[in-house]
This record gives C-alpha cells, sequence and structure tokens, in this order.
C-alpha cells in the first residue's frame, strides 16, 4: 500500500513560514551540494499533494518545472477549479476521499508539500504515514504553525535523527500502527 509521506522543514521554535508566507529563513542552511536527503525522498515517490498558497510560491520562485516534470501527478489543493495543465491537478474535492484513493491505488509513495492547512487537514484524519522534518536553527517567533490546535493526538514511531554541518537537523517518525 502506498504511503503518505511529510517531507518539511519548519523553525525551532514550529513555524514553517514567517508572516506573508515568507520563506527566506530557509535560506539560512543552504550549502552547494547538500540536498537534506530530499533527491532520495522525492525519487521514491509519483505524487505529490500541495495547496495552492505553497504551488504558487514555488511556481514564483523556483518554476513550474518542480512539480509538472512529467514524472509525477501533483494534485493542488484549491477552492477554485482550473483545467489541468501537464500531470498538475487543481483538486476542489474533499482531500480525505483524494488520499484514501490514491493511497489504493497501484504506484510509488505520495508526497504532501504543504502547506500548514492541507498538513493539518490530513492530521486530522490520521492520514500522515512518515514524517520527515528539518527543523532550521532559528526561533522565528510568529508566522505560520506546522502543527495547529485541534487535532487528534497521534503516538509516532522514531525512525532516525540526523545533524548536519549548517546546523539542520532532521528528524524521522512514523505513523504508529
Amino acid at each position: 500500500m502506498r504511503k503518505i509521506s511529510l517531507f518539511i522543514a519548519m523553525s525551532l521554535d514550529g513555524y514553517i513560514a514567517k508572516p506573508n508566507d515568507d520563506l527566506s529563513f530557509l535560506k539560512l542552511v543552504d550549502k552547494e551540494g547538500e540536498d537534506y536527503g530530499y533527491f532520495e525522498f522525492i525519487s521514491n515517490i509519483d505524487t505529490i499533494i500541495i495547496g495552492r498558497r505553497t504551488y504558487d510560491y514555488v511556481l514564483k520562485e523556483i518554476g513550474s518545472s518542480h512539480y509538472d516534470n512529467g514524472q509525477r501527478d501533483v494534485y493542488v489543493m484549491t477552492r477554485t477549479a482550473r483545467p489541468q495543465v501537464g500531470r498538475t491537478i487543481f483538486y476542489t474535492g474533499n482531500i480525505s476521499e483524494l488520499v484514501k484513493r490514491l493511497k489504493s491505488e497501484n504506484g510509488k509513495n505520495i508526497y504532501c508539500d504543504g502547506g500548514a492547512e492541507i498538513i493539518n487537514e490530513l492530521l486530522k484524519h490520521d492520514l500522515i504515514d512518515e514524517f520527515k522534518i528539518s527543523v532550521i536553527p532559528i526561533l522565528l517567533g510568529n508566522g505560520t504553525r506546522l502543527f495547529k490546535d485541534g487535532r487528534p493526538e497521534q503516538i509516532l514511531e522514531f525512525v532516525t535523527v540526523k545533524s548536519f554541518e549548517m546546523g539542520l537537523t532532521q528528524l524521522e517518525y512514523k505513523r504508529k500502527k
């Protein structure tokens, strides 16, 4: 069965973005030739679920080829219907139903690339199987929290922890069955 995985970075105090969706703090740990395991992670993925605001940010900062490279399906969760572009589907339906359907299909794993609304909706329904969370050595004090209140308690199983030269620490957990 396919798994849904979270691969995300946050500040030490739990924020994935500064106010106004500012992700500039991620540059603190930029190091040429270091991808913090992203390439290995993405090689086991053939489907991405992403919120529209995160998608728009990546389009502006990196470009459409980051997602729409013809090798994976991309579901952009949105309230506004738009026509499909390549393998990018603008999805306005129920995210839980989408994830349950995708998990039941054959394929590689599914990557939830944020944002916080999408992640927390999946957590409410206990749909995230693997968590790879990179902690950036900064206290932001304000912004978009990774984990919002109002979710059910979930016990996770520790997998591994890695530390990197630039101060990033990567925590990996899986959902306890």
